[in-house]
């Protein structure tokens, strides 16, 4: 079954194209005759973009072929849904297309996801639901899904693990008002409750992913079980104030310790990368 998987989408259209008129593989087709593809990762189309690419294919016409498989007298998608939709508000008779000889479910799913993965269309959930029928219905191997989409093993499982969020921020995830990263920084908290909560404040305050993480951070690794519970911190509104300031500036976690004539100012970083980020940020401050 993963026989010819991490080929490529070039190279399956190449070792499945029929023999078609047109030159080059390519045939032009009625329109009216494509349905479009049962097994589509993608399931959220933007209206306003649509209707953009349409603007463009009146103009420019359809650069690209979609690519269908021919059953009972008709054709189906497998790639290029967008375009396909496109062109219908464009007004367009035919489109040109790769007709392909693919009836193994496993293969059209690749090639779906391979195309809207290269050309970022998919949501994060959309995409992780996608990598889920593959493991599940299909049983790849993460390893295999890896190699099918250029991506690797440890994103298929990032992704995989979205699904475990509860169903309001994986709705919110869907609209693009949380990205992978900010869900990823959620399923480090221990209840939905506090998962849907935060999710809520982080679009509501537009919280960076450093953000988040540096607030998931702070509370789960406070008072852990077996320590003593430690003395409540009591800062003045003004202090408090100051570094909200500094989180929206820096964008991560940042303490101010106080004290009668001086102080000191705590910027918290998680990784190499997030420090040199800061370094960089502080000195173009400076400039």
């Amino acid at each position: 079954m993963v026989r010819r998987l991490g080929k490529g989408l070039d190279a399956i259209i190449a070792s499945h194209q029929g023999d078609t008129s047109g030159g080059a593989g390519v045939a032009a087709i009625s329109i009216n005759r494509i349905a479009p593809n049962p097994l589509q990762p993608r399931q959220i189309f933007d209206e306003d973009a649509l209707q953009e690419l349409a603007a463009s294919i009146r103009q420019k016409g359809v650069i690209t072929p979609v690519t269908v498989r021919e059953k009972d007298g008709q054709y189906i998608l497998i790639a290029g849904e967008r375009r396909w939709r496109a062109s219908r508000i464009a007004g367009l008779r035919e489109i040109p297309a790769y007709v392909i000889e693919i009836t193994d479910d496993v293969d059209i799913m690749e090639v779906s996801l391979i195309e809207n993965i290269q050309r970022e269309n998919l949501n994060p959930i959309e995409e992780a639901e996608a990598f889920a029928v593959l493991s599940g219905k299909h049983d790849l191997s993460q390893n295999a899904i890896a190699k099918a989409v250029g991506k690797k093993r440890v994103t298929i499982t990032n992704s995989l693990r979205l699904l475990k969020l509860p169903a309001e921020i994986k709705r919110s995830l869907r609209d693009q008002e949380l990205t992978a990263g900010h869900g990823r920084a959620l399923l480090g908290l221990k209840t939905v409750a506090a998962q849907v909560t935060l999710g809520e404040r982080i679009i509501r305050q537009g919280l960076s992913v450093r953000m988040t993480e540096a607030i998931v951070k702070d509370s789960t690794s406070e008072n852990p079980p077996g320590s003593k519970k430690g003395k409540t911190r009591r800062i003045s509104p003004q202090i408090k104030r100051l570094e909200d300031e500094l989180i929206s500036i820096l964008g991560t976690k940042v303490r101010i310790k106080a004290g009668k004539n001086n102080g000191s100012i705590i910027i918290s970083y998680y990784s190499n990368d997030d420090l040199e980020r800061l370094l960089e940020l502080l000195h173009s401050i400076e400039n």
